[in-house]
């Protein structure tokens, strides 16, 4: 009877927290501009969501954060490591050492 409990109580525990911890996604207001080269157009991510991993063109050289969040910066493009923090209305420098990529807080 004890382990009926405990495994009843475990399973109400789960779904409980995966229904009640779902918070939904919500997108920044604004954008991330990423200027590249001179012979290039601005690449530009309107309100970008949080959550979601976004690669920079290869020749990304300036992130300007124009977002109401921060945003983290990631070296590769997966998102994968730890980010650097640009926060609203500032920018980034990228060093000429490879793909980058961008996530919202």
């Amino acid at each position: 009877m004890r382990v009926l409990v405990s495994a009843a109580a475990a399973f109400a525990f789960a779904v409980g927290g995966t229904v009640l911890g779902a918070v939904p996604a919500h997108a920044a207001t604004g954008e991330v501009v990423v200027f590249t080269t001179e012979f290039e157009e601005l690449t530009r991510y309107p309100d970008p969501p949080s959550g979601v991993c976004h690669s920079l063109p290869a020749t990304a050289h300036v992130l300007v954060n124009l977002t109401d969040s921060d945003v983290s910066m990631h070296a590769g493009p997966a998102c994968l490591s730890p980010g650097l923090v640009v926060a609203p209305d500032h920018g980034w420098h990228a060093p000429p050492s490879g793909m980058f990529s961008f996530s919202v807080s």
